[in-house]
């Protein structure tokens, strides 16, 4: 099993980095859809305070991070963004995990999230992570919301 990855949970004074990041992660998307994902738009000074959001950091500089809250029955992953420039090097993987590890230190057994359903690379990354969709909706006119979850021991 590989070590934990670096994590530190975000306050206050890095909602900027955290929607940075996030603006740059999800900014290959904008074209597919027409619009900017819902991320990109995301009120972080607020998240940071209600959201458990854990960042990735080597050198001093965010590369990843991944977006949490807990709900009554799950955890539910509100957001993971790697920094275009580091994506492929298995940080999503590490993230997921750790949001599932989190998910069991919290009691849950169930772990949730939702993405575009034209975000294909996305649903299959996901589903290769054990993650099954359980739902579709259209959130926003024009989008269908895939809605995905995981059991977990």
């Amino acid at each position: 099993m590989s070590e934990p990855p670096p994590l530190r949970r975000a306050v206050e004074g890095d909602a900027a980095a955290v929607r940075a990041l996030t603006r740059d992660a999800y900014a290959k998307w904008v074209p597919l859809i027409s619009r900017e994902p819902l991320p990109m738009t995301a009120d972080y000074d607020r998240a940071v305070r209600e959201h458990l959001i854990d960042l990735w950091e080597e050198g001093g500089e965010l590369i990843a991070l991944i977006e949490t809250i807990p709900a009554e029955d799950h955890l539910l992953i509100e957001n993971v963004a790697v920094r275009p420039d580091q994506q492929g090097r298995g940080i999503g993987d590490r993230l997921m995990r750790h949001a599932e590890a989190l998910a069991r230190s919290l009691g849950f057994d169930e772990v949730r999230l939702y993405t575009n359903a034209a975000f294909a690379e996305n649903l299959a990354f996901y589903a290769r992570r054990g993650y099954q969709e359980y739902r579709r909706a259209t959130v926003i006119p024009g989008s269908v919301t895939v809605y995905m979850k995981k059991t977990i021991g």
